[in-house]
């Protein structure tokens, strides 16, 4: 089953409809998310206006994590079992991921700056996602540096999944030391602190971000993989 929807005729086909199915409907999340997020939504009783960057902050931060994940899974797959197609999705992938964690750096200086009085702060959480933007960079340059697609894939499918170490820490860094970042109050087992008028919009920009995802790292696939044709058709013809 899953060999079939790996197969890249299949996801050719696929993605021909998923990916402007995907854009369309980030589209519409963002329109939705957008004004209920920074307009329409409460201000905090602390953070004020503020709060307001909540709802691009951390949907990057959650899908830098997840990005991050599927390209380990990816990896691993393309390491075992040597399947293009995963190499390619694990590559595709890197720069949003990268893009989300920057974002996530970023916001978070913007927001830390009026919330701790500090843009940074060498703590647990904050430095382990800067770790991970850094792993997301080194990964593309690896990508980038050596000619040999083959060995690149494999190089940096191992690279991929040494850095997986560092999500758990990210994770759990609110947990396990003394940190200026809030601990986690929405995916907590007694249940989420975050008000619903507050909690909708935010869900609804992490779907936003979640479909924007989808849909680039599908439309990076097909021209990853209409190149590797064209490559490939020049290579039986003799062409430079």
């Amino acid at each position: 089953m899953l060999s079939q929807f790996a197969n890249p005729a299949r996801f050719m086909s696929l993605s021909a409809w998923a990916a402007p199915v995907l854009a369309l409907l980030a589209v519409a999340l963002f329109a939705i998310g957008v004004p209920w997020a920074l307009l329409l939504s409460p201000s905090d009783y602390q953070q004020g206006e503020t709060v307001r960057i909540m709802y691009v902050h951390v949907p990057a931060a959650w899908w830098s994590l997840a990005v991050y994940a599927i390209m380990g899974a990816a990896s691993f797959v393309g390491l075992v079992w040597r399947h293009v197609l995963a190499d390619i999705a694990a590559r595709a992938a890197a720069p949003i991921g990268a893009t989300f964690a920057g974002l996530c750096l970023l916001t978070g200086s913007l927001w830390g700056a009026p919330t701790w009085g500090t843009w940074w702060e060498w703590d647990g959480r904050l430095t382990s996602m800067l770790v991970l933007f850094v792993i997301y960079l080194g990964y593309i340059a690896l990508w980038s540096s050596i000619e040999d697609e083959e060995k690149a894939a494999r190089l940096a499918a191992i690279l991929c999944l040494v850095g997986l170490v560092n999500l758990p820490v990210v994770k759990f860094s609110v947990d396990w030391w003394s940190t200026l970042h809030q601990p986690a109050s929405v995916f907590r087992a007694e249940g989420s602190a975050v008000h619903p008028d507050m909690l909708g919009p935010l869900m609804i920009m992490a779907g936003a971000y979640g479909a924007l995802f989808g849909a680039l790292l599908m439309m990076s696939m097909r021209a990853a993989i209409f190149r590797r044709r064209v490559e490939a058709a020049r290579a039986r013809i003799g062409a430079p």
